[in-house]
C-alpha cells in the first residue's frame, strides 16, 4: 500500500510542538534594556547631527541672509530660484563633469584597490612581514590632508622634488616638470594620492571577512589541485562577496562626492580648475566663501537626492545578487 503525503502545517495541539508565543515589546524592550542603553547614544548623536539640522534644507527655496534674518522664516520664499541659477551657471556642465570623471575614477581604481591588498595579504604567510606591510599600509589613513598635500607637493616640487630628481637622473626630462600645474597630470595625482591614502585602512573590513572563510573549503581545494588563484576565485571572493556588495552600494551612493580636501589642497593653482573644480569645491568657494548660503544649500540637497536615487537603484540591483541593504 503507497501512502501519499501533504504538505499540511502541523496544528499548534500537535505533540510535540508548542505554539508560538508572542512577546510584547515592551518587554522585550526591558530585558534588553542594558543593550538597548548602549544604542542610545548612537540614536542621539545622529537626532542631534542629522536630523535636526534637517529644517535647515528651506532655506533653499528662500533669500537667507544670515545678517539681517534672525528667524529661518523671516526670509523671503523664491522657490526653485537659487536651483535654477546653479543649473544656468556658465561652469556647470564642467562641475558636472569633473564631479562624474574624478567620482568613477576613484570608485573603478580606489574600491578594488583594497580588496586586491586583502587578497594579497590573506597569502603572505610570514607574520612578521605581514604585520610589517599592514602597518605602513594602514598609517596614511590617519594623517589629515594637509600633511598628506604637503607631502606630495613636496614629492613633486620643481625645487629638489624627488620626482624630479629621479627623472632627471635617468635621463626622461632635461628640465624639472611643475606637475602640480598641468591639467593632463591632476587626474592621476589625485586618484593615486587617494588610493595611497586609503587602500590600507579600507582593507581591514576585507581581511576581516577572509578570516572567517571556512579553512576546510581551502584543503578541500588543494587536494582537488586547484591553485591559489583558482582558490581565491572560487572560494575567497564568492565568500565576502556580500562584504563587497554592500560596500559597494555605499560608493555608488557616495558618487557626487567626488572630494573635497583633496582637491582643495591639491589643486591651489588655478590653472587646474577646469579640471578639479567639482560640486563641493564650488559650493565652498561660491556658497560659503561669499555668503550665499541659500545657494549652497541648494546645490546640497540637489546632490542629495541624485545620491538617494543612486543609492536606491545600487540596492535594488544588489538585493537581485543576493544581498543588499535593505
Amino acid at each position: 500500500m503507497s501512502e501519499t503525503t501533504t504538505n499540511k502545517p502541523y496544528p499548534s495541539s500537535s505533540p510535540g510542538l508548542k505554539p508560538v508565543k508572542k512577546t510584547n515589546p515592551f518587554r522585550r524592550f526591558w530585558k534588553q534594556i542594558d543593550v538597548q542603553l548602549m544604542v542610545l547614544p548612537g540614536i542621539l548623536l545622529v537626532f542631534v547631527f542629522s536630523y535636526i539640522p534637517m529644517y535647515g534644507i528651506l532655506t533653499a527655496f528662500m533669500d537667507y541672509d544670515i545678517f539681517t534674518a534672525h528667524r529661518i522664516f523671516e526670509n523671503p520664499w523664491v522657490g526653485f530660484k537659487h536651483f535654477k541659477a546653479f543649473f544656468d551657471a556658465p561652469n556647470f556642465m564642467t562641475l558636472i563633469r569633473n564631479t562624474i570623471v574624478i567620482s568613477l575614477l576613484k570608485f573603478f581604481i580606489g574600491f578594488p584597490a583594497p580588496i586586491v591588498l586583502a587578497l594579497m595579504l590573506n597569502e603572505v604567510r610570514h607574520m612578521v612581514f605581514k604585520r610589517v606591510v599592514q602597518t605602513i599600509t594602514y598609517l596614511p589613513h590617519f594623517m589629515s590632508w594637509v600633511i598628506v598635500g604637503g607631502l606630495v607637493m613636496s614629492l613633486l616640487s620643481t625645487d629638489n622634488g624627488s620626482v624630479n630628481i629621479l627623472l632627471k637622473g635617468i635621463g626622461a626630462i632635461e628640465e624639472p616638470i611643475n606637475f602640480l600645474s598641468i591639467k593632463e597630470y591632476f587626474w592621476t595625482i589625485l586618484i593615486s594620492t587617494n588610493v595611497w591614502k586609503e587602500v590600507g585602512f579600507a582593507s581591514i573590513v576585507y581581511l576581516a571577512a577572509i578570516a572567517g572563510v571556512d579553512p576546510n573549503l581551502y584543503e578541500a581545494a588543494d587536494i582537488d589541485g586547484a591553485s591559489k588563484f583558482k582558490q581565491i576565485y572560487l572560494i575567497t571572493i564568492p565568500t565576502i562577496m556580500p562584504v563587497i556588495l554592500i560596500f559597494m552600494i555605499l560608493a555608488i551612493g557616495s558618487l557626487l562626492n567626488a572630494g573635497f580636501e583633496d582637491i582643495l589642497i591639491l589643486a591651489e593653482n588655478p590653472l587646474l580648475r577646469p579640471v578639479s573644480d567639482v560640486i563641493d569645491v564650488y559650493v565652498y568657494r561660491i556658497g560659503l566663501q561669499n555668503f550665499k548660503y541659500s545657494f549652497a544649500a541648494a546645490i546640497g540637497l540637489f546632490k542629495a537626492v541624485i545620491s538617494i536615487m543612486l543609492l536606491t537603484i545600487a540596492n535594488y540591483l544588489a538585493r537581485k545578487a543576493g544581498s543588499s541593504l535593505w
